[in-house]
């Protein structure tokens, strides 16, 4: 019996997963694609992004959300009767998307192929993993010479980082429309330092790139993970205890422009690693998505509210341990 070609889409927050996989249900060429994706955080807003994608072939029964923590911690309790669902239909997916959580390790997910029920009816056909190539660039994820020089130092986003990295078989540099051919050049040449053998990195614009690229890897990654080291693998369980995430709700938003100067604020005084939602802006037949990265936001109409849906204003909040909840709240001026 064929196994079922499983790719795991991983990468930091905010680096553009979830329009990656918009992108690639939406060019499935008549595959019959299948999606899981995890979030991390109360709010399912990564699944609401993919809902309704305007292609024949991605129905809402072919989308199952993880929503209690990451694939990397339940995989014994969520991800595998989800996986066993999809891979027992009378009509199976011809191709499985794994989509994890931001602050997801891959290849503890990638392992649990190696169980008895999953291994026979499904492989891992490439880890892709998403980088936001402006932030790398940045220095995002990059210890300060002083942190560095502390014996007790660590930095939780370069190691979740670094994990992506080394579990990758093939690496998107992707929002390189946001930076400039010098910085590109400089920064692929550093990430490719980082990787394994024979592991690919392509640059991209807005995660597109052509589904045939990403689906065919071949690569077996569950049989291969000798060669994919973990920061990680002597520990007995990884968790979030470095993260965390809040729902703020809000009013319905008069004037977008002056939340986002809001939203600037904030983000800059409690170094909020990301932001995301839905907002309700009277007079208007469209649902607004917002979308914040660091100081980077951006907002775009992406569907009409539905008759019968409860117009509303919600916004997920992540960083890491220590988020002044009340003081983020009174800034952007939730209720």
């Amino acid at each position: 019996m064929r196994k079922i070609p499983v790719t795991v889409i991983t990468g930091f927050l905010g680096a553009g997963k979830t329009t990656l996989v918009r992108h690639l249900m939406s060019n499935a060429g008549g595959r019959r694609i299948a999606l899981v994706v995890n979030e991390f955080g109360d709010v399912g807003i990564d699944r609401d992004l993919l809902l309704g994608c305007g292609d024949a072939a991605c129905t809402d029964d072919d989308i199952v959300e993880l929503a209690n923590g990451c694939l990397c911690c339940t995989v014994a309790d969520d991800f595998l009767p989800a996986m066993t669902r999809l891979i027992e239909r009378a009509n199976p997916p011809e191709h499985i998307l794994v989509e994890t959580s931001g602050l997801a390790l891959p290849k503890p997910l990638v392992k649990a192929f190696g169980w008895p029920g999953i291994k026979a009816r499904a492989t891992v056909d490439g880890v892709v993993t998403v980088v936001d190539g402006p932030a790398v660039a940045a220095g995002r994820f990059a210890s300060s010479p002083e942190e560095m020089a502390r014996p007790d130092h660590e930095n939780p986003l370069d190691e979740v980082f670094s994990d992506q990295l080394a579990c990758s078989d093939l690496v998107l540099l992707n929002k390189t429309d946001l930076m400039t051919p010098e910085a590109i050049r400089s920064l692929s040449g550093d990430l490719s330092s980082r990787l394994r053998p024979g592991t690919k990195l392509i640059a991209a614009r807005q995660s597109r790139i052509a589904p045939d690229i990403l689906l065919g890897l071949s690569a077996a990654a569950e049989d291969d993970l000798a060669s994919r080291p973990s920061l990680h693998d002597l520990m007995d369980a990884h968790d979030h205890e470095d993260f965390e995430s809040f729902v703020l709700s809000l009013s319905p938003i008069d004037n977008p422009d002056d939340l986002e100067e809001r939203l600037q604020s904030a983000i800059a005084a409690h170094d909020i690693l990301r932001i995301k939602g839905f907002l309700d802006v009277p007079g208007k037949p469209l649902r607004l998505a917002l979308q914040g990265v660091g100081a980077r936001i951006e907002r775009y109409f992406d569907r009409p509210w539905q008759a019968g849906e409860q117009r509303a204003s919600r916004l997920v909040v992540i960083g890491q341990k220590g988020l002044d909840r009340n003081a983020i709240a009174a800034m952007i001026g939730a209720g």
